[in-house]
């Protein structure tokens, strides 16, 4: 579905950040980004949604060329980003957040009352406090929130950047089986997450970024095993350990 074809990127003539790299999602799949900090992933994102221009190269979803096209026609070829960090609207209410994510529905009768529906359904923890501010929830409530947020739009790709970022351990477990459940109704995620060990395990498979360059690709069980990516991903060996 999704596919970035030899795409090279900078935020400047002098610095480049992506260097020809490639990759695919195909339908139904989980694939997982993982890296460094500082490899490129975020910025790969940032290719795929229109917030960055690449340099030369292609990215194109279900057919269609990406390349040029500003985030709002992105979202509605059926794509959505939860974004590191979260970036919800701390002083808009759970609804108020949620009913944004919708936005670009607002002209289809009865999406966004539906949608909230089904999110509220999925994300029961939301529906019991749909007036509280988002700034109060704690971090995991946060990212769940975000992750409805995304679905407000009926996206068929998920765009997940660090998802586990600034959560309590307890609830990364809670937010990956929402993950699952939502990519188990056929919604296709690329999945960019820092704990490398728990994308190679929910993956169906992998790419290894390294200093904007694809250094390393394959089904995520056998990444999972490559010394390689023990050696600098997985903790096994010495943590500076690089691919090479």
């Amino acid at each position: 579905m999704l596919e970035l074809n030899q795409v090279t990127a900078s935020y400047d003539s002098r610095t480049t950040v992506l260097k020809n790299i490639s990759l695919k999602v195909g339908d139904g799949q989980i694939v997982a980004l993982i890296g460094a900090n500082g490899a490129g992933k975020t910025t790969t994102m940032r290719i795929i949604t229109g917030v960055l221009k690449p340099v030369s190269g292609q990215v194109s979803y279900a057919g269609k060329i990406l390349n040029g096209l500003p985030s709002h026609q992105v979202v509605s070829h059926g794509i959505a980003l939860v974004p590191e960090g979260r970036r919800v609207f701390p002083k808009l209410t759970i609804q108020e957040n949620l009913e944004v994510g919708g936005y670009p529905l607002r002209h289809v009768r009865g999406a966004i009352k539906k949608n909230l529906d089904q999110t509220y359904a999925l994300f029961s923890v939301l529906s019991d406090r749909r007036g509280q501010r988002a700034e109060t929830l704690s971090g995991g409530e946060q990212q769940m929130l975000a992750l409805g947020r995304a679905l407000m739009s009926n996206p068929s790709m998920l765009l997940l950047d660090e998802p586990s970022l600034g959560v309590a351990p307890q609830l990364v477990r809670r937010i990956y089986e929402y993950i699952a459940q939502i990519n188990s109704h056929g919604v296709s995620i690329l999945l960019v997450e820092q704990n490398a060990k728990l994308a190679l395990r929910v993956s169906n498979y992998a790419y290894v970024i390294q200093l904007g360059k694809i250094v390393l690709e394959g089904p995520s069980e056998e990444l999972s095993k490559d010394p390689r990516v023990e050696a600098a991903y997985l903790g096994t060996l010495k943590r500076k350990a690089v691919i090479g």
